[in-house]
């Protein structure tokens, strides 16, 4: 297989599209083109993981942070950065990161997380905007039907739990064609009137592609009438953090000694105790003061994530309980939520997890 087959399934989980525009995901060393021997999955690519790639003969890296996060100027090998990516490329060795993609995801880091917490009825905390957009387009009656259904089968007309969405409306439209053109209906240079279907379906970001060849590929005219525009509205399947519930509830002393032993973390940091019942919990892996606002709003009697600053938790106010469980410690089973998925779509490739520790952080 080739990189870009064995990351074209990778985003079927987690969209390019879904990465917020700070980040830098995609492949970010080697060529697309290259055969794989092997693929790694880390947390972070560090020089220990070029090394074990090559010890265990993988050629691609498929990496949650991305090593290039801003631009290089230089490479020369004066930090861990630039060593990193100079002995990939004398490596040949690839390196995809997925990073925010995977953040937002339904299916990704802090739907992993909910998963090994055990929460039911889970719900994205932050939903995502400009995902959704609108394509309006005009067919003859005749053909409204074949048109529009195949514009459900490329992905259009999802809306949360409901597909096949659509509006329509009947009206007449005119047109003239030229001397080069070859009118499916009606004469060049002469004006046309046409009974035609106006068709509106809400679509995915990620889904233009296809539904865009979709409608060129089934629509009878030779020039084809359309419009996209962006939809501000939120997208509940994609976003920021999870919120769901513990299947009994706890009180919060029992809760952080289990979300600790459950989560492998060897520190907590969290705001003072309520002498609350937790039943309501809000999860986001990584850095995530930003949510903290969100969590309260949604209800949520705990909120778990990382790199809460000394300020972040006098925003608890009593009103939930903030846990900092650490940085790596909240985004540590994202490697395998990933190997799990590639294994299922690729049976017979060596789909690898990394052993390696990258966490820079340390206890005493």
């Amino acid at each position: 297989m080739k990189v870009k087959e064995i990351t074209s399934i990778l985003e079927e989980i987690a969209p390019l599209q879904y990465a917020e525009d700070f980040d830098n995901v995609g492949l970010l060393v080697g060529k697309n083109d290259t055969e794989v021997t092997g693929v790694l999955v880390t947390l972070d690519t560090l020089e220990v993981t070029i090394d074990e790639a090559i010890e265990k003969n993988c050629n691609l890296i498929i990496s949650f942070h991305p090593i290039i996060f801003s631009g290089l100027k230089k490479l020369n090998g004066s930090n861990y950065v630039e060593r990193v990516v100079i002995k990939a490329i004398e490596n040949k060795i690839a390196i995809y990161a997925i990073h925010s993609a995977l953040d937002n995801s339904f299916e990704g880091v802090s739907a992993k997380i909910s998963a090994i917490l055990g929460l039911k009825n889970t719900q994205i905390l932050i939903p995502k905007k400009n995902i959704l957009k609108r394509l309006t387009t005009y067919v003859p009656i005749k053909n409204a039907d074949e048109v529009r259904n195949a514009l459900f089968l490329a992905g259009a007309g999802n809306i949360g739990n409901y597909d096949a969405c659509s509006f329509s409306v009947s009206g007449e439209g005119t047109f003239r064609g030229n001397e080069n053109s070859n009118p499916t209906l009606g004469e060049k240079g002469v004006l046309q009137t046409e009974k035609e279907i106006q068709i509106s379906v809400i679509f995915e970001l990620k889904n233009q592609v296809q539904i865009m060849t979709a409608l060129r590929e089934n629509h009878p005219y030779e020039e084809i009438a359309y419009e996209i525009i962006s939809v501000e509205n939120s997208y509940q399947n994609v976003g920021m953090g999870m919120i769901g519930e513990l299947p009994s509830s706890q009180n919060e002393q029992e809760f952080l000694e289990f979300l600790k032993q459950t989560m492998k973390t060897d520190c907590i940091k969290h705001s003072a105790l309520r002498n609350k019942q937790i039943k309501k919990v809000a999860v986001l892996g990584g850095s995530g003061s930003f949510a903290i606002e969100a969590a309260k709003k949604a209800g949520a009697d705990v909120f778990i994530s990382a790199d809460f600053k000394y300020h972040d938790f006098f925003k608890a106010e009593n009103s939930i309980l903030l846990a900092d469980i650490g940085h790596y410690e909240s985004e540590q089973f994202t490697k395998n939520l990933i190997v799990d998925f590639l294994t299922k779509k690729i049976t017979n490739f060596a789909i690898i997890l990394s052993e390696k520790r990258t966490n820079p952080i340390y206890y005493l």
